[in-house]
C-alpha cells in the first residue's frame, strides 16, 4: 500500500476534519476520473482562476495551456505557484432546513509550483497521455502535434507532493427538532452521462469504440465477413452507397419508414441509427459486396436486452439487384453466429409485417418458430396500424439451424431474405 501524502499547514483542514484524508490512491483516482481542474495563481498581486484540462502521470500532474496565455506566461522561468482543485459531484443533499442542504462529492486540492515542461520528449509524452485520457487509443487515432503545435502549447508539470482529499458520502443531517417537519428530504444522485456522439461534417468513420460511455459487446458492432457479403459497422461513410443501393420504393414497401428521397434523408437515417446504437437499443451494419466493395444495404440488431440475453434481427434493407442471391441469408447467418456463439444469446427474434408473406417465409427457412401475432404493434408510414408477426430462435435450436443454413449456402441455394 502506497504511503499517504504528508499533511502540511496548507492541507490541514480547519473544520470537518473527518472528511479529509491524504490517501494517495484516493487522490489519484479522483484526478484520473476528472477531465478538468481549476488552477488558482496570482498575477501582479491579483488572484486568478483558470479552468483547464489535466492528466496525471505517476506522481506528476500535467496542466494544459497556451504559451501565450496568462498562466503560461506567469510560469516562465521559475514556474508559477499554484493551487489546483478537482471536484466530482456525486449527489445533492436536500435537508429539511436551508442550512443543512449539502452535497456529496470527492475533491482533491494540490499545492505547489508548476514548472513549464521544456524537454520535448516529456512534453510529447504528456500531451499523448492527455489525449489518451479522453479515450484509450485516441492519440494513435489522431494527428500528432507538429513543431508549431508544440511551440504554441504550454504543458506545466506540478509534482504531487502537497495533496489532500476531501469527500462527503452521506445522507441528510438534520437537526432533531426539524425531523418532524413535512418537507421532503433525501439525496439526489448525480452522475456523468455521455453521448450520443455528434459526428462532424465530412467524417466518414463511425464513432470509435474507445469513446467514453460506450456499451458492452452486445451494443458494439464488429466486422463480420462471409463469401457473399461483408458486414461493416455502419458509419457516415456509407451514406452515399446506401442512397444509391436503396433508391427503390419496393425495398421500403413493408418498412416502418418512408424511403429517403435525397442523400440528406439517408444521412439523417444513419445518424438516427447511430444515436440509437449509443443508447444501446440498436446495433447496425452496412452490407457490402466483398468482391467490389459496393454498399448494397444495411441490417441490425434491435431491442437488445443483454441482461436477459436476447435481441432482435431486423431493420434490414437490401438493394433489389441482390435479392435472391443468398446475400441476405448469409448476412443472417453471420448475425446469428455472432449472437449465439460470441455474445451467448439465449434467444433471437424477428418482427415482420403480417402483409409481408415473403419475409415470413424467409424467416421460417432460417429455422425460426412463429410465436404469435402482436396486433396494432406500430403505425405504418401511411397511418394504418401494422399487425406484427413474431418469430424466434432459441440457443437450443441454433445448432441444427446453423448446420442447415451452412449446408444450404455451401450448395449455392436459398433465396435471399429481402425484407426480414
Amino acid at each position: 500500500m502506497a504511503d499517504p501524502y504528508p499533511p502540511t499547514d496548507r492541507t490541514t483542514a480547519t473544520r470537518y476534519r473527518d472528511r479529509v484524508s491524504y490517501d494517495r490512491a484516493a487522490a489519484h483516482a479522483i484526478l484520473d476520473e476528472a477531465y478538468d481542474c481549476s488552477v488558482a495563481y496570482v498575477v501582479d498581486g491579483e488572484p486568478r482562476v483558470l479552468p483547464t484540462l489535466h492528466v496525471r502521470v505517476g506522481d506528476t500532474l500535467y496542466l494544459h495551456g497556451s504559451t501565450g496565455g496568462r498562466l503560461g506566461l506567469t510560469a516562465r522561468g521559475d514556474g508559477a505557484r499554484v493551487s489546483v482543485s478537482v471536484t466530482l459531484l456525486d449527489g445533492i443533499v436536500y435537508a429539511r432546513s436551508h442550512t443543512h442542504h449539502s452535497a456529496n462529492y470527492r475533491s482533491v486540492v494540490v499545492h505547489g509550483t508548476a514548472q513549464p515542461v521544456s524537454d520535448p520528449a516529456e512534453k510529447l509524452a504528456a500531451m499523448t497521455a492527455l489525449v489518451d485520457k479522453v479515450g484509450a487509443g485516441r492519440a494513435a487515432d489522431s494527428r500528432p502535434p507538429s513543431k508549431l503545435d508544440l511551440a504554441q502549447t504550454a504543458v506545466l508539470a506540478l509534482p504531487l507532493v502537497e495533496v489532500s482529499v476531501k469527500s462527503r458520502a452521506a445522507g441528510v443531517i438534520d437537526e432533531p427538532a426539524d425531523l418532524a417537519l413535512p418537507h421532503w428530504a433525501g439525496v439526489l444522485p448525480v452522475r456523468r452521462v455521455y453521448g450520443p456522439p455528434a459526428t462532424d461534417a465530412g467524417v466518414g468513420a463511425a464513432p470509435p469504440a474507445y469513446l467514453p460511455g460506450g456499451g458492452s459487446p452486445w451494443v458494439t458492432p464488429v466486422p463480420l465477413t462471409g463469401d457473399r457479403v461483408r458486414l461493416e459497422p455502419l458509419s457516415p461513410g456509407h451514406v452515399d452507397g446506401l442512397f444509391a443501393a436503396l433508391a427503390d420504393d419496393e425495398v421500403w414497401r413493408y418498412l416502418p419508414a418512408l424511403p429517403p428521397r435525397s442523400r440528406d434523408d439517408t444521412a439523417a437515417i444513419v445518424d438516427e441509427v447511430l444515436a440509437r446504437q449509443w443508447t444501446g437499443s440498436q446495433v447496425a451494419w452496412a452490407q457490402i459486396d466483398p468482391a467490389t466493395g459496393t454498399v448494397i444495404g444495411m441490417t441490425s440488431y434491435h431491442d437488445i436486452d443483454a441482461e436477459r440475453r436476447a435481441l432482435g434481427i431486423g431493420h434490414t434493407m437490401l438493394g433489389r439487384p441482390w435479392w435472391r442471391t443468398g446475400v441476405n441469408t448469409e448476412a443472417k447467418l453471420l448475425l446469428l453466429e455472432h449472437a449465439f456463439e460470441v455474445l451467448g444469446a439465449e434467444k433471437v427474434f424477428w418482427y415482420t409485417d403480417i402483409r409481408n408473406w415473403r419475409s415470413q417465409q424467409a424467416i421460417a427457412r432460417l429455422g425460426a418458430t412463429r410465436d404469435g401475432l402482436i396486433r396494432k404493434q406500430r403505425l405504418r408510414p401511411d397511418g394504418t396500424w401494422r399487425d406484427t408477426v413474431l418469430y424466434s430462435m432459441t440457443a437450443e435450436e441454433w445448432p441444427d439451424s446453423a448446420e442447415r443454413l451452412r449446408n444450404r449456402l455451401a450448395a449455392g441455394g436459398s433465396a435471399a431474405l429481402a425484407s426480414a
